[in-house]
């Protein structure tokens, strides 16, 4: 129970940083930067359904699919940018842009849901004696993550309105008062 909830501890990381650049830099995400969050909200899914009904290899398995996708979702950007001279989509950090970090924490997730399937142990009949009821600090990671998530659709909503988001948004769509 405690390697989900630090794992939906580290996707709220994920997930705070990539909102706290957008409100204190005022760089507002592309739509692949959007649909990596997506993807890492989803990666959310198999450690919350882990915390509330115990391990199930299906559940590690929506969480390798997210990642999938989430990989592909970013290594498009990173393809999009990799050309000389192109500084890329948004401010670097430590010399990699978000999309670079999401490509990394992807394929680190995917690493590390395959490495934790290898333990048939914790999905045996019988193995009660192995699991341990959720306590505050899984509930607490579970509830991190779905409001985090909230916030970034709010905030999406507000950024793209009711229509397509903008290739390069500068603007609030929703709170753009010069319509």
């Amino acid at each position: 129970m405690i390697l989900n909830a630090l794992g939906l501890y580290a996707i709220a990381l994920v997930l705070a940083a990539a909102f706290a650049v957008q409100l204190l830099l005022h760089e507002l995400p592309c739509p692949l930067c959007l649909l990596q969050r997506i993807q890492f909200a989803l990666l959310a899914i198999g450690p919350i359904l882990n915390v509330r009904w115990g391990p199930r290899p299906s559940h590690y398995a929506l969480s390798l699919l997210a990642a999938a996708v989430g990989a592909a979702f970013s290594t498009r950007q990173v393809l999009l940018h990799i050309a000389p001279g192109d500084a890329g989509y948004g401010t670097a950090l430590f010399g990699y842009h978000y999309y670079s970090w999401a490509l990394i924490g992807f394929a680190a997730a995917i690493f590390l849901l395959a490495a934790v399937l290898l333990f048939d142990r914790q999905f045996a009949r019988g193995s009660e004696g192995l699991q341990v009821a959720p306590g505050a600090f899984a509930h607490t990671a579970v509830a991190l993550v779905i409001g985090l998530t909230v916030l970034n659709v709010v905030s999406t909503l507000l950024e793209c309105g009711f229509a397509a988001c903008a290739e390069d948004p500068v603007v609030y769509e929703l709170l753009n008062s010069t319509k």
